[in-house]
Formats: C-alpha cells, sequence, structure tokens
C-alpha cells in the first residue's frame, strides 16, 4: 500500500467493538483498528507479542500482578504467554494493534468473540 491511512476516517468506518480490522501489513506483521468498550475477557497469547497503542480513549490493561492505564498516543507492548484483560475505561476507545498475522484477538479462549477472519479496511 503506497497510499496514507488517516486514523479518524478508517476508525469511522466500522462499529462494532473487540472486532479487529486490518488496516495494513508490515513483513508478517498486521497493523489493525479495533474499537474497545467495557471489559474483554482474560486471556495469553502462547506465539506472539502485541501492541496496544491507544488512539482515543483510556485503556486499562490489567495484568495478575498490576495495571496499566494507558491515555491517547501511549501504547504498552504485552509479551507472549503474558495474561492480560483489556478493558476501556472510557465510553469508547479506540486502539491501534501491532501483531503478527497469526494472532488471534481471544489468544488461547475461544469464544462468540474470537474473529478469525478479519475485514480489511485500507
Amino acid at each position: 500500500m503506497l497510499d496514507k491511512v488517516q486514523l479518524d476516517a478508517a476508525f469511522a468506518m466500522f462499529s462494532d467493538y473487540w472486532s479487529p480490522k486490518v488496516a495494513g501489513e508490515i513483513n508478517d506483521m498486521q497493523i489493525k483498528l479495533a474499537k474497545f468498550k467495557g471489559e474483554f475477557m482474560w486471556h495469553h497469547h502462547d506465539h506472539e507479542d502485541e501492541l496496544f497503542l491507544v488512539h482515543k480513549g483510556t485503556l486499562l490493561m490489567r495484568f495478575r500482578d498490576r495495571d496499566v492505564r494507558l491515555g491517547p498516543g501511549e501504547f504498552i507492548v504485552v509479551p507472549r504467554g503474558v495474561e492480560h484483560l483489556p478493558v476501556a475505561e472510557s465510553d469508547e476507545c479506540e486502539i491501534v494493534l501491532l501483531e503478527p498475522r497469526t494472532t488471534l484477538n481471544t489468544g488461547n479462549v475461544e469464544n462468540e468473540r474470537t474473529v478469525r477472519d478479519l475485514d480489511r479496511i485500507a
């Protein structure tokens, strides 16, 4: 892709929560956009690290031993194998994810929130 991605416009293209959309690719990594609302679920990824960058809103990333609060322009890298629980503290939180294309949004947990086939928005 040689075109720029304007984040506000890209986030305006969808309204569903906890369902990442592919906005770009770098080698074997995907840049995903997701809207969070409320609490997700405790999970981990056996083989993938994840980067969560907050575009809008406030994200609370819970770990078993501590919590980390992130605002716009802040990011956190969750290493593979680390159990975590993303929580949107604001009414809605817009997140940019950078992770390997093999990453399943629910990690080691499969349920109704698991998204296997991601939509592309760019």
